[in-house]
């Protein structure tokens, strides 16, 4: 196949919008997972919701593969194009549409930005729950298709709990409008259906979000422990004393250490690791929850424990939380992340035997995740220029995975299978369960054109892995710094 095979698509664009040449193809070749690429053939930049089903109606028809892509910061390489096929880049869809204040919701376009909805909803009293650490860059519609969440997942839950209603064109090229404007809508879950498809069903166009009261008051701790179990085994301490916070979240000393260096956040510098428990709601519940909460962090024997005093430091806390995948190039040329499950009560032994696997295979690894839901994100450091230092980053990482499977959890939490994690994808669910994905996606998208190659098994390969610098690094283009 070749460019000129898709001359009947680029008559229905201008030329500016249609691009086939080096240049956007080098620049849509990968999402956030760098280590592996493929160009596409061409780059779709639609401005309107007719325009994005008109180019997935012709592609059904001509059967060429389609990749949805809004900001790319996805880390499994669920945005990834596929060689045969076309990326539709979603960004120029980005009008906030409506918001209600009564109904307390949130009409928007799928290319708008996670953060933007929340700004938009504040003069409001109002706010977007799901928090991704990407929010100020990353759109709703791939918080749509991957089902995200956040720090504050723990209280508040996944991006699917947001969804009320969405227009999406499917596969074959049919819209449909699913859901209602509210959460008690007659009928099947058929948004929660959609949400976490990971682009595989078809593409959102635009959603209804449900938004949420601001809360009143934070009360934010920032908590040192000498060892990681010892973070991890106070989560659930904290959660047996019947709180919910908004968000947990654990750092051990190589996070820590990222951090600082990028931000100057003011963690304890000789902590093992960090836990950052943060309580929020009506000023009278957090009076409550604080003093309990000050026991029980005493009961752990933490080394050291700060409070919060103002917004400004609340933000320097978020702001060392936040940085640590971008701070994490400070510590090593490439790294793969991984978002693991594991039950909380086995947080404490997760996290040793991720140390002690990386002490045995001699790769580094830097742990910080959600806590509060036991969603892991270690961060597994390698050296591209070094052959066979990816194979042996990713050896580790799916070891990592198989031990939540062990524990009783998940092999994805928020980032999505994608193409990263097909290799463990059978050791999670059982061939019939398989099956079962296989023909539901077959109802929807026969010519499966939508991210084709992506989380099962079996699916042709899309990519092939890279080493050594991401070509626009070699370029100039990016820098780590």
């Amino acid at each position: 196949m070749n460019p000129s095979d898709l001359t009947g698509l680029a008559e229905l664009f201008p030329a500016d919008r249609f691009r086939t040449d080096p240049a956007a193809q080098a620049a849509f070749e990968s999402d956030g997972l760098l280590a592996y690429t493929a160009r596409p053939r061409g780059v779709v930049f639609p401005e309107t919701a007719d325009e994005v089903v008109s180019a997935v109606r012709w592609c059904y028809e001509h059967h060429v593969p389609v990749v949805a892509r809004g900001s790319g910061t996805g880390l499994s390489g669920g945005a990834m194009p596929h060689r045969d096929g076309i990326v539709i880049a979603l960004n120029r869809l980005n009008r906030i549409l409506h918001v209600d204040p009564v109904e307390r919701t949130a009409t928007v376009q799928c290319g708008v930005v996670n953060l933007a909805v929340s700004k938009a909803a504040r003069p409001h009293g109002l706010y977007f729950a799901p928090d991704p650490s990407s929010q100020s860059v990353c759109t709703i519609g791939g918080n749509i298709a991957f089902n995200s969440g956040g720090a504050h997942c723990l209280k508040y839950g996944m991006t699917a709990g947001h969804t009320l209603a969405m227009d999406v064109v499917l596969g074959d090229g049919t819209v449909t409008s699913i859901g209602g404007s509210s959460l008690e809508h007659a009928g099947p879950d058929s948004t929660g259906f959609i949400c976490g498809n990971e682009g595989m069903l078809g593409i959102a166009l635009q959603a209804t979000l449900r938004l949420l009261p601001l809360p009143e008051v934070f009360h934010t701790v920032l908590v040192g422990y000498d060892d990681i179990r010892a973070a991890g085994n106070a989560v659930g301490a904290i959660i047996a004393a019947n709180l919910l916070p908004g968000a947990m979240e654990i750092m051990d000393a190589m996070s820590i250490r990222a951090a600082e260096a990028a931000v100057a956040c003011g963690y304890p510098k000789n902590a093992n690791s960090v836990l950052i428990v943060e309580l929020e709601g009506s000023a009278e519940r957090v009076a409550m929850e604080k003093e309990i909460l000050a026991e029980v962090i005493a009961s752990t024997h933490p080394s050291a424990v700060e409070i919060a005093a103002n917004d400004a430091d609340r933000l320097a806390i978020w702001k060392g939380r936040k940085s640590v995948f971008s701070a994490a190039g400070r510590l090593s040329p490439d790294f793969i992340v991984q978002d693991g499950v594991v039950p909380r009560r086995c947080l404490g032994e997760a996290l040793e035997r991720i140390e002690a696997m990386s002490r045995e295979c001699g790769v580094p690894v830097a742990n910080v995740f959600h806590a509060g839901d036991g969603n892991l994100h270690p961060l597994i450091m390698y050296d591209g220029k070094i052959p066979g230092a990816f194979d042996k980053a990713n050896d580790f990482a799916h070891s990592i995975l198989r031990l939540c499977i062990e524990m009783g959890g998940s092999i994805t939490g928020e980032h999505g299978v994608g193409i990263e994690k097909r290799g463990v994808f059978a050791e999670m669910f059982d061939e019939p369960t398989i099956d079962l994905m296989h023909r539901v996606r077959a109802e929807m998208d026969p010519h499966e054109i939508c991210n084709r190659g992506k989380m099962f098994p079996d699916a042709e390969s899309p990519a092939l892995a890279t080493s050594g610098l991401h070509p626009l690094e070699k370029a100039g283009v990016i820098f780590r710094e």
